[in-house]
């Protein structure tokens, strides 16, 4: 799978890489930032999606694309499609034109909307990522732990970086006991759900 990554897509992360970089260090209010995972996080959660029983796979937060081309990958070696749903009006200009550069709008479905109001329209998920605005990680996770099919993964970025922010949240789903759960340190941290009743 990542021996596979193609020149153009190989060339737009490396591109969105540095502007990350860029923003952390020369004093980029956070709302402005790309704000998005670490190359370790999307080699991590393109494994899982890979991994993940049959299911929509859908993506809560899309930004400029970086996480999504990661998914983009296990989603052609898997010959799936990954729906990624974002707000921003700028981020969602960014991420088309990542995923016209790195031509893989064959398997990445954007949609400018908030994912709270579409969710339980995805029918049984087998995979789904968040990486939002921290507010809606709850009602995120309630809706998609609605359709999740047994076996199927749920996780949520930012799980240590913004762990003060995130501990209630955290502390429900670890204790939530339709799920194993565990917080992977990861880049920023990754909180990952499997659901229970699947066997393999």
């Amino acid at each position: 799978m990542f021996e596979q990554i193609h020149p153009a897509m190989a060339a737009c992360m490396r591109e969105l890489e540095a502007i990350d970089a860029r923003d952390r260090t020369d004093g980029t209010p956070q709302a402005q930032r790309l704000r998005q995972v670490p190359p370790e996080s999307g080699r991590f959660i393109a494994i899982l999606a890979a991994s993940a029983p049959p299911g929509a796979w859908i993506e809560v937060g899309t930004s400029a694309g970086y996480s999504t081309l990661w998914l983009a990958l296990a989603a052609r070696a898997r010959g799936t499609t990954i729906t990624t749903y974002e707000v921003a009006e700028n981020k969602l200009a960014l991420a088309r034109e990542t995923f016209r550069i790195a031509g893989v709008e064959d398997v990445v479905r954007l949609v400018p909307a908030d994912a709270r109001e579409r969710i339980a329209g995805h029918g049984p998920i087998g995979f789904c990522f968040i990486d939002a605005e921290k507010e809606i990680y709850d009602a995120c996770y309630v809706l998609a732990m609605q359709q999740l099919v047994p076996g199927g993964l749920i996780v949520a970025d930012n799980a240590i970086s913004h762990q003060s922010e995130l501990q209630p949240f955290i502390d429900r789903v670890l204790s939530d006991d339709r799920v194993d759960a565990l917080v992977v340190p990861i880049g920023t941290g990754e909180l990952l759900c499997r659901r229970m009743g699947y066997r393999v």
